[in-house]
């Protein structure tokens, strides 16, 4: 794909639809609970399951973190947003339409500034949020011959941010999600557990010639892995453009991801809007949130990943990557921000960002550990190992051996370093006495270095190291064999 843009032959559009869920105790318009797991069919009241007669009531907590969203996403909140019926037959769906929001959607046009791995910036605009409550699970893999379904998901309550088509590129998309993500995540309003369906994104692409209009898209259904999304991207692409290469025609519809085959495949030809027959559902009336009620959400929101970004780079004088790399989760933000706090001292701010992102992340990595929140070893503790380091009590290397162990055992360092007798050697007096004996015992290696031969001197701090079992200061070895060679 990227060869593609090179040539300048193809352009790629991408433009994506992320279903939200909203982290609330009960569902859009119904009190059945929304824990994840439960036994089939166990979170599911009259309303749920459509029996004749029930009505919805719009769930507060929704509307107000919904609100909170199209905040943090930059965008316009409508003071006035209504409830429409999107007609379709889904045997997953008992009411034979899901309550959605069509014409008139409670956030507007926002937009979220996206950070690509070459350092540059891009804009992506959002077109709109709206509310809509999620459809049931059907189950094909119980029985050979019957399909079963669960409505423990119906009616849970969904935000649907659709990004204006503005990204060009799989790299695009990804950083699009994690930045969405790493938002939603700041402000409380979805937890973002791709694996548990809390976060599904619908992937729209097409192709075309420069200076063309753009091409017919195809729509990539629920994903579930930023992995899988960019996986979908390239095959897709690859796909549209050898069709149209050998004089094929793309056709607009809906296709699925097969991540075990790395390939999409139709699902079904894709609808237009006029197709689901949206009408304002009778049931529920206009949503009219008064202008005070936003400014009093607005007023309140959290420090939100940009400005803990710019403020990063500003207060603890990191590079804007290392800054990056911390703000995307806000778990490990807190986490370093805890850590120099328990240092006392803003100086080491990139001795910690440093063990954060280079010897905390390979740990975690190596042992499949998903979050730092699963971690051992607590902001505390990794303060007290870098105090150690900086006031010479243990060194760097013994140090990483130590880290080896507080996530193994969850152990204090001080603990580890009095058990195992680890403490660095910075007596000048004990190290000089070796040194004179190493170079007594070695005198031929002595007249060698002192004749020129200047590699050598890493042999005598080998030496010095390995009599010390590697616990001698390293500088103060280096500067005092400088002084007796």
């Amino acid at each position: 794909m990227t060869q593609l843009l090179i040539d300048n032959k193809w352009e790629v559009i991408i433009g994506l639809e992320v279903h939200a869920q909203i982290n609330t105790a009960s569902k859009l318009f119904s009190a059945s609970p929304t824990n994840f797991g439960a036994e089939t069919n166990m979170q599911v009241s009259f309303i749920d399951a459509a029996m004749p007669g029930m009505l919805p009531v719009a769930n507060h907590e929704c509307i107000m973190k919904a609100i909170k969203t199209g905040i943090a996403l930059n965008a316009t909140i409508n003071n006035r947003s209504i409830f429409a019926r999107k007609n379709y037959f889904y045997a997953d769906l008992p009411q034979g339409y899901q309550i959605s929001q069509y014409e008139a959607p409670i956030v507007g046009e926002g937009h979220v500034t996206i950070n690509l791995d070459d350092g540059t910036e891009k804009i992506i605009g959002i077109e709109r949020l709206h509310i809509e409550q999620d459809a049931g699970k059907s189950i094909h893999d119980q029985s050979p011959i019957h399909s079963y379904i669960d409505l423990n998901r119906s009616g849970i309550a969904l935000m649907e941010i659709v990004s204006k088509p503005d990204m060009r590129c799989a790299d695009d998309a990804v950083a699009y999600i994690n930045k969405l993500r790493s938002i939603l995540e700041y402000i409380d309003t979805c937890d973002c557990n791709m694996a548990e369906g809390s976060l599904r994104v619908d992937v729209n692409v097409s192709v075309h010639l420069p200076n063309t209009p753009f091409g017919t898209r195809t729509e990539l259904k629920n994903i579930n892995s930023v992995r899988f999304v960019r996986q979908a991207i390239d095959y897709e692409v690859r796909r549209q453009i050898t069709l149209l290469e050998s004089g094929g025609e793309v056709i607009q519809e809906t296709r699925l991801f097969d991540t075990s085959k790395g390939e999409t495949r139709a699902m079904r030809s894709k609808e237009d809007a006029h197709d689901y027959r949206y009408f304002p559902d009778p049931d529920l009336p206009e949503l009219i949130i008064e202008q005070n009620i936003i400014d009093t959400i607005r007023a309140n929101m959290p420090e939100l990943p940009d400005a803990k970004l710019s403020r990063f780079q500003h207060d603890y004088g990191l590079s804007a990557y290392d800054a990056a790399q911390l703000v995307a989760d806000q778990a490990t933000a807190t986490y370093f921000e805890d850590v120099v706090v328990e240092t006392n001292s803003h100086h080491y701010a990139k001795q910690a960002a440093n063990w954060i992102l280079s010897e905390l992340f390979a740990r975690m990595k190596k042992m499949d550990i998903s979050h730092i929140s699963n971690i051992k070893v607590t902001a505390t503790q990794l303060a007290a190992l870098i105090n150690f380091v900086e006031d010479g009590t243990i060194s760097g290397k013994i140090a990483k051996n130590i880290f080896d162990e507080m996530m193994d055992s969850g152990k204090k360092c001080a603990d580890i370093i009095k058990d195992s007798g680890l403490q660095q050697i910075s007596d000048t007096s004990a190290i000089s006495d070796i040194i004179q004996q190493i170079i007594t015992d070695n005198p031929k290696q002595t007249e060698n270095y002192r004749q020129g031969n200047d590699k050598l001197f890493g042999w005598f701090v080998g030496q010095v190291m390995k009599a010390t079992q590697g616990q001698a200061n390293p500088k103060i070895v280096n500067d005092l064999l400088k002084q007796y060679l």
